[in-house]
């Protein structure tokens, strides 16, 4: 038996959880192993630009900077000091036991551990309309990316369509960067917006400011809008076709289109190390079931917005407890959570306002036309996933193994969500009982040669 504090943990992100994380174990003497996708330590809220950017913090990441600079300034004195062990540019690719397997810059490599704390984050949601696999059409979280670390916008006549607060973010980013967008397109309403207000009030300070955010994009900005399709040629976007919250057609030229719905949990490898799923009707996915501390089995830990989408000020909190529960499962001294769990609990309270708010478009996936492309991995349609459920019944990961859906290089992390309402559109069901694609290694693509080194 392991002696306590001599149990090896690993952390999977370096994002604000991952980053808080490792924090507590180091202030308690444990040195944890961190393994990151990014080059750099920040997660994607939080991303560096490459050396010799130009940009200051407060342009890259405006009212955040003091944040993102003092958690990008921890995690580096805690390398300099040799207190973590850190693997940047690594990708997990499957967990089993107490054993994960990483595709880092110098091939695979294998990590054994006692404890696990996975802070993998949340990615962009997005759901198909007619066109969306278009070259020149993006996520919203890419074309974020592609602003923050190389100081790039994706287009020269943009259109932003989804919903939620990062819709607002990176439209307000965009213009303060000198990008021309041609509209911002939201399709929740005024009203379910007023709807989720006083949920929301549980943090003023962050309402306001995203009131001064909207205020700012003016007459670009459309609410309870609907999508028809992208209009595209040989080269991309041309237009976008859309009706206004009275139902009036509009056409909006443009060369690039960037579309997202809030955001998605990260659950990939939680599903991979055995963790147990909940539909929540409030953000409309699967997401992992764990206690208040962040524990979901024996020796494993969840933290941030792999767990529940709150956001990066609750990430930070989320890793610290996180970390002080596996410190106290090792039966080493932990502080004080009392007033952690509070602000944890404020936080929760305004995301599932915001949920509210800016629901998923559950209604508009379900009536996309049969031509529409669902699957892009896959080039699996509407119609044919219809016709899957049809002759193969309403369950998601038996209409997976008769039209492919979901089996493509992202493994269903863009089309899972909008596949399954398509499934119970036709199957005429609750989405809830479609059930949740199981995950499948690698979690992440990889040269075949590196898979078999070993057969």
């Amino acid at each position: 038996m392991t002696a306590p504090g001599a149990e090896k943990v690993v952390i999977v992100g370096a994002g604000p959880a991952g980053i808080r994380a490792a924090e507590r174990l180091a202030q308690a003497g444990i040195r944890p192993t961190v393994i990151d996708e990014g080059i750099k330590a920040g997660g994607q809220i939080y991303r560096r630009p490459p050396q010799g950017f130009a940009r200051p913090p407060e342009q890259l990441y405006g009212s955040e900077a003091r944040k993102a600079v003092a958690l990008h300034t921890v995690f580096d004195r805690m390398v300099a000091a040799g207190q973590i062990d850190y693997h940047p540019q690594s990708s997990v690719l499957t967990i089993a036991g107490h054993f994960l397997q990483a595709l880092t810059p110098t091939g695979r490599r294998d990590f054994t551990y006692d404890r696990l704390i996975l802070a993998t984050g949340a990615m962009d949601r997005l759901a198909p309309i007619p066109g969306w696999q278009a070259p020149g059409v993006y996520s919203l979280g890419a074309a974020q990316i592609a602003l923050k670390a190389q100081g790039v916008a994706l287009g020269s006549r943009i259109v932003l369509a989804g919903s939620g607060p990062l819709l607002t973010l990176v439209a307000t980013q965009l213009l303060k960067a000198g990008a021309k967008i041609a509209a911002i397109l939201d399709t929740s309403s005024i009203r379910d917006q007023a709807a989720g207000l006083p949920g929301m009030l549980a943090r003023p300070g962050m309402v306001l400011r995203g009131l001064l955010m909207r205020a700012k994009l003016g007459r670009l900005y459309h609410a309870g809008v609907t999508l028809d399709r992208i209009e595209t040629d040989e080269r991309g976007p041309v237009g976008l076709c859309w009706r206004d919250a009275r139902g009036r057609a509009h056409v909006t030229a443009c060369d690039m289109v960037g579309l997202g719905w809030h955001l998605r949990a990260e659950t990939q490898l939680a599903g991979l190390a055995g963790c147990t799923f909940d539909f929540d009707e409030s953000w409309s996915q699967w997401l992992p079931r764990t206690d208040r501390m962040g524990r979901a089995a024996e020796g494993l830990y969840l933290a941030g917005d792999g767990v529940r989408i709150l956001g990066a000020d609750a990430a930070e909190v989320a890793g610290r407890l996180a970390a002080t529960a596996c410190l106290a499962d090792m039966g080493l001294s932990s502080p004080d959570t009392t007033s952690d769990l509070r602000r944890l609990g404020r936080y929760e309270r305004f995301a599932r306002a915001i949920a509210r708010a800016f629901p998923w478009p559950g209604e508009m996936v379900r009536a996309v036309p049969d031509e529409t492309v669902v699957c892009r991995c896959e080039g699996v349609t509407a119609g044919q996933l219809r016709e899957s459920v049809v002759y193969g019944g309403g369950e998601a990961n038996r209409v997976k193994s008769l039209a492919r859906v979901g089996m493509g290089r992202c493994q269903g992390r863009y089309c899972q969500l909008a596949g399954a309402e398509l499934i119970a559109e036709k199957a005429r069901i609750n989405v809830c009982d479609a059930g949740r694609l199981r995950e499948q290694a690698p979690a992440r693509p990889l040269p075949i040669g590196e898979w078999v080194r070993d057969a």
